[in-house]
């Protein structure tokens, strides 16, 4: 009878200790793990249940608590959290995907050969398109709209500069919006030349060519927003700051989370429309686990390239031309008091010094000894050197390293070289403020964030122009930048307990790439393709 009993002790015993593992949807092992955590750990596995992380530690500890429904073994990989663009135009970009695409033409030829291309494939009443720069071109000079004028007399035209700041149009364009060279306008240009239109409008009128635009039907903006999911996947991106959308693209991107057809993860800044700003102040910050909508962008100037930035002395290459702010002192100061009288957090562009200055002094006269506003500074591209002081973790810059190397070949002729040097400065806006957020600002730049990471640490563009880099004293370190594209941008939009790192309670976003861009030359960064991205533990791409 005792040696019965014995036995069948031992027998409960080893039932109770192997009924003791904790189930878990996945086990993640063999990978090089960058946590991205206070201490900036690695490590080699991670449990997943339900979504988010459940543990992070060593791969035999793991095993003997866990058992597992599915596993990936890394082979070697380097595993990051989900990067995180915090800045970029998501909507945009898939509205991109069904227009002209201009990005990257090298002549105003060559934008007009890929403009009739598009119109003898698909034969709209409306051409629309995006993508042209003049500053890549031989003939550095804003295009005028003669050609189009002959090619399409009585088909509108409207083709968007890269940063969209300005924009191209045909004369049946300007008649269909009746612009003349009457026609009042505040804020940016509309261009002339011995007293005729050139075509060219630059910032707010602008908004006379939307206005004309044909609505976007509900497919064609569903299609946009799932082919914009596509490409960010593919990149390891697995949310995404969408800089400036309206609230019926925002209702449509939760009505398509909430059927499971869009999974990226979005943050939400409300275009500053009276609209906007009467619908979601009243009503409050909207958040589900792949929405977040609690930011107001405002655009505060337009962009150096277009030399519509507002600069507190004149343009170097431009006598007499300062840039222009895009609305006046007064709404920008009363927008600005009505959302800090909200829960919502303020993100303004602001390119050039003047406009930097006056968006830094309001945030700070507002914010004053106020914790945790997290009010950004979309850009913060030149800052006198005086007013860098008012940067902090409660007003944050939000960069885009890309534009550095973008605007390396001409922005000292822009800004001449006394004021270049407080252009650029991300190693000095990181040191004044604690943090950096990181983004491309897609589609103006590509939407690789992995020439953000080499633009950040590198001061170079891919032919390794400028030797030795571009004010290489500002460039930034391979884990401050790593932080930025994660946790601090993950921080700027009020996230930072839920994502951008690899740590217990937090959403099972990451990502494999092919090479640890934290080792490999650094030369070799912008080659590096993603091997897998998940979302909540779930794969979402796999190359």
């Amino acid at each position: 009878m005792k040696k019965y009993l014995a036995l069948l002790s031992i027998s409960l015993l080893l039932f109770s200790c192997g009924s003791s593992k904790q189930d878990a949807d996945l086990l993640v092992f063999n990978g090089k793990i960058y946590t991205v955590d206070n201490e900036f750990s690695t490590t080699d596995a991670f449990v997943v249940k339900d979504g988010k992380f459940l543990e992070v530690g060593n791969l035999k500890d793991l095993q003997d608590k866990y058992e597992f429904s599915e596993s990936i073994d890394a082979e070697g990989k380097p595993v990051y959290p989900g990067l995180i663009d915090a800045h970029a135009h998501f909507y945009g970009l898939g509205m991109q995907q069904q227009r002209v695409d201009l990005t990257g033409t090298k002549s105003f030829k060559e934008v007009v050969v890929k403009i009739v291309e598009f119109q003898q494939k698909n034969g709209v009443d409306f051409i629309v398109g995006r993508g042209w720069d003049q500053n890549d071109w031989e003939v550095k000079e804003f295009p005028v709209k003669d050609t189009l004028d002959r090619l399409f007399p009585d088909t509108p035209v409207a083709i968007t500069r890269i940063d969209g700041h300005a924009m191209l149009v045909n004369q049946a364009t300007l008649d269909k919006a009746n612009i003349t060279t009457e026609t009042e306008f505040e804020g940016g240009d509309i261009e002339q030349k011995n007293g005729k239109l050139t075509g060219i409008l630059v910032d707010n009128p602008m908004l006379l060519i939307e206005k004309i635009t044909d609505d976007i039907d509900i497919d064609t903006q569903v299609e946009a927003l799932m082919d914009a999911q596509e490409i960010c996947f593919s990149y390891g991106l697995t949310t995404v700051d969408d800089a400036g959308i309206d609230k019926q693209v925002i209702e449509l991107i939760d009505s398509l989370n909430n059927s499971g057809e869009l999974k990226i993860r979005l943050y939400a800044m409300i275009s500053n429309t009276k609209e906007n700003l009467d619908y979601y102040l009243e009503n409050g910050p909207y958040k589900t686990e792949r929405l977040n909508v609690r930011s107001v962008k405002f655009y505060g100037d337009g962009a150096l390239g277009s030399r519509g930035a507002a600069l507190k002395e004149e343009y170097s290459d431009r006598e007499n031309h300062f840039g222009a702010l895009l609305s006046p002192v007064s709404e920008f100061k009363q927008t600005a008091e009505r959302i800090a009288k909200s829960e919502f957090q303020m993100n303004t562009h602001a390119i050039g010094d003047s406009a930097n200055y006056l968006v830094l002094k309001t945030y700070d006269s507002l914010l004053g000894d106020t914790d945790d506003r997290r009010w950004r500074v979309e850009h913060s591209q030149v800052i006198d050197a005086a007013d860098f002081q008012y940067f902090s973790k409660n007003i944050i810059p939000s960069i885009q390293a890309t534009h550095a190397t973008s605007d390396m070949y001409w922005a000292e002729d822009r800004l001449g070289e006394d004021r270049i040097k407080g252009a650029y400065a991300y190693k000095k806006l990181l040191e004044q403020a604690g943090i950096v957020a990181l983004g491309t600002d897609f589609p103006v730049e590509k939407v690789n964030p992995f020439l953000t990471f080499y633009a950040s640490v590198d001061r170079q563009d891919t032919d390794n122009f400028p030797e030795g880099g571009f004010m290489k004293d500002q460039a930034l370190s391979r884990e401050e930048t790593l932080k930025g594209m994660t946790i601090w941008a993950a921080y700027s939009n009020f996230e930072e307990e839920e994502k951008g790192s690899i740590e217990a309670g937090k959403f099972a976003d990451f990502v494999i790439l092919d090479r640890d861009i934290m080792e490999v030359e650094i030369d070799s960064v912008p080659d590096t393709k993603v091997i897998s991205t998940f979302v909540n533990g779930e794969q979402v791409y796999k190359n």
